[in-house]
């Protein structure tokens, strides 16, 4: 075995560019390839490098000696502590630019394949308050600070926020979060000053016990606010005293008020029953003329304002005249292809989520939607000659698969499809990209555009408009 080799500080290093994560890269003076934490491009800084394996290490910002022009102040209390917005030190022009930088290196390093057209990224209309759901974990001791471990009294307060980077035992306690927009911050604030009036358990993380365990708050943009909360065991008496405390206090924002009890090891509730304590136990989000149903349990784009945008950027790839046969790969709640419906003569959804599905045709009863036809399974499985049979051959192909992208049983048959456009949807530009080289087999790229979905960290979208090779 090799030996680990000890931290150190490498002074003066100069950092050139944005890599995995969004940290920023540098070399030392030796020549050794460092990802830093905390620093962006042009940031000449002392780097602390705590883990070096190979030809490239690690490591975090241990002082700046000069800041980068793309530099900024971030404007979040909690910046650099809970995990999240990694990048509100650096400008948002400076944001957009390096992501699309990443779309267009995937395409060039991982597809290999000639691009028609890059178009200028999508910028997100609202770089704050931009989030339509959050979830924030209540814990019975907040992560303190080191400068905070030193003073007793504060040890074994409780938190609700977010957990802790890297760490799942340790939350931190968010006073005000800049992603959501009001009542998010009223509520939270609100939930964890009535659980400490009424003497509530918060949760332990390491233990598995106690009554408060989340909260997930959606917000529309209608106006109309879900909170939904879990609790770790049942206890009727209590949670109806602190929801009626909640309602007396917060009754003129919150339109509706779930609750669910998690006794699990995981936060997941999916698999969990729902109680609507009051209200209809759902809210209604609007995208362009149509309307959406969410409940607890609804997967929907966290990004209304930039959805609608996104959505306009794949039916503009896709030149829908009204007369198309579309095939909706990975549909989700099918909010794509009910956009698409109104412009098509007909779209066939597909997803595995059972849950999901139940949603996409709910919500296609709500808008009066009677051209749009949903399935349930897995895309490599359901994408058959059957089914093409059934609803005949796709004129475009609009797929938007997880991270991971699409299954290669999946791009085998598009091939063998030849649908004569595909476009591709991503919030992975490198799952993407290789997907992409694989159909370029029988498709040329005639245009790519980035959409910034979530500012302020390294995370973007990719639409790809793919046109059959006469």
């Amino acid at each position: 075995m090799g030996r680990k080799s000890k931290p150190f500080l490498a002074e003066a290093v100069s950092l050139h560019g944005l890599a995995d994560k969004g940290r920023a890269v540098g070399r030392t003076a030796e020549g050794l390839v460092v990802f830093v934490e905390g620093a962006v491009p042009g940031d000449v800084a002392d780097v602390w490098v705590y883990k070096k394996r190979g030809g490239f290490a690690e490591g975090r910002l241990e002082r700046l000696q000069t800041p980068s022009p793309q530099r900024t102040v971030p404007f979040c209390r909690h910046f650099s502590v809970c995990g999240g917005c990694k990048w509100q030190h650096l400008a948002y022009e400076a944001q957009l630019a390096h992501k699309q930088q990443a779309v267009v290196d995937a395409f060039e390093r991982i597809a290999k394949v000639p691009v028609g057209e890059f178009l200028p990224i999508l910028p997100a209309p609202q770089t704050t308050h931009y989030r339509n759901k959050l979830e924030f974990a209540f814990a019975n001791k907040r992560w303190l600070s080191p400068e905070e471990m030193a003073q007793p009294d504060l040890e074994g307060q409780p938190a609700v926020g977010f957990h802790r980077a890297g760490a799942f035992d340790k939350v931190v306690d968010i006073q005000e979060c800049w992603l959501q927009a009001e009542p998010s911050n009223l509520i939270r604030n609100t939930a964890r000053q009535v659980a400490l009036e009424q003497g509530l358990s918060f949760y332990d993380l390491r233990k598995q016990q106690g009554f408060l365990r989340n909260l997930m708050l959606r917000l529309t943009t209608t106006g109309e606010v879900l909170a939904l909360f879990s609790f770790g065991y049942d206890a009727p008496e209590a949670i109806q005293r602190y929801l009626d405390a909640l309602l007396e206090q917060l009754g003129h924002c919150l339109t509706t008020v779930v609750y669910c009890i998690n006794p699990k090891a995981n936060d997941t509730v999916l698999d969990l029953d729902m109680v609507t304590y009051t209200g209809k136990g759902f809210v209604v989000e609007q995208l362009g003329n149509l309307r959406f149903k969410i409940g607890p349990k609804s997967f929907f784009q966290t990004n209304s304002a930039q959805a609608k945008n996104l959505y306009d950027t794949a039916l503009d790839f896709a030149d829908l005249t009204g007369r198309e046969n579309v095939f909706d790969l990975y549909t989700g709640t099918g909010s794509i292809a009910l956009y698409a419906a109104g412009r098509c003569r007909q779209v066939v959804g597909i997803e595995e989520v059972p849950e999901a599905i139940a949603d996409a045709e709910e919500n296609r009863r709500l808008n009066g939607i009677d051209n749009a036809h949903f399935y349930v399974g897995d895309v490599k499985d359901l994408l058959t000659p059957d089914l093409v049979e059934r609803h005949g051959r796709p004129d475009v192909i609009i797929t938007d698969p997880p991270r991971a992208g699409m299954h290669e049983r999946a791009v085998r048959f598009l091939l063998e499809l030849g649908a004569p456009r595909i476009v591709y949807v991503s919030c992975n530009p490198s799952t993407q990209a290789r997907d992409v080289q694989r159909l370029s087999e029988r498709y040329d790229v005639m245009r790519v555009r980035a959409v910034d979905m979530f500012p302020h960290t390294h995370h973007v979208e990719s639409v790809a408009l793919l046109q059959q090779r006469l």
